[in-house]
């Protein structure tokens, strides 16, 4: 069976959380439900930093503003993780060449990447602190249901991959617009303001 589903599917989430899916992907392989993950993904010391990497962005994605400082830094390091993954993935199994696995997660990742630091700009121009929360969470959440999906319905996971990826293009076309008419009134009561002043 090609490990393109797969490959494609651990991009999307690499683009939203690469700790996460290093993380699940080696703990499936170690704990023997799949013959897919490549050995270099269980090692301990593979699983322990992922882990701990997977431990600092849950709490720096939850902070209104860091998270987008934190998105802006891994700007470079998901879509290079998505890379990896796919071609080690595609390594282990032999059906799909290393370099086309590599493009396809990286570029997968980075695309999907994009998607969540636009929406987390959308977010942080809401006055209150919680939506920055629910959005993480939701995003943690997504990430391990889709892994895991895709563990045992690769197929599947990669159609729900595609469809969120989709789904959060077109949620940021909507809020870009949003954000920019924000923008625009509060530009314009500024100058509303300072004509006030000058008055």
């Amino acid at each position: 069976m090609s490990v393109l589903p797969l490959v494609f599917t651990s991009g999307w989430a690499s683009g939203v959380n690469a700790y996460a899916v290093v993380f699940l992907l080696g703990l499936f392989g170690a704990a023997g439900l799949t013959e897919e993950v490549p050995q270099a993904l269980q090692r301990t010391d593979v699983l322990v930093a992922a882990g701990v990497l997977f431990l600092c962005e849950a709490v720096a994605d939850k902070i209104p503003y860091l998270d987008s400082v934190w998105d802006a830094v891994h700007t470079v390091v998901r879509p290079l993780a998505g890379a990896v993954v796919g071609a080690l993935l595609a390594g282990q199994s032999g059906s799909l060449p290393e370099l086309a696995a590599g493009a396809v997660g990286g570029s997968t990742a980075l695309i999907s990447h994009l998607v969540k630091a636009g929406t987390r700009m959308a977010v942080n121009t809401s006055p209150e602190p919680f939506s920055n929360v629910l959005v993480s969470v939701a995003e943690d959440l997504g990430v391990a249901g889709v892994v895991t999906l895709a563990i045992f319905h690769p197929v599947a996971a990669a159609i729900i991959a595609g469809a969120l990826l989709l789904a959060g293009l077109v949620a940021v076309l909507l809020l870009a617009s949003r954000i920019r008419r924000y923008l625009r009134r509060r530009a314009q009561r500024r100058e509303e303001r300072r004509r006030a002043a000058r008055l």
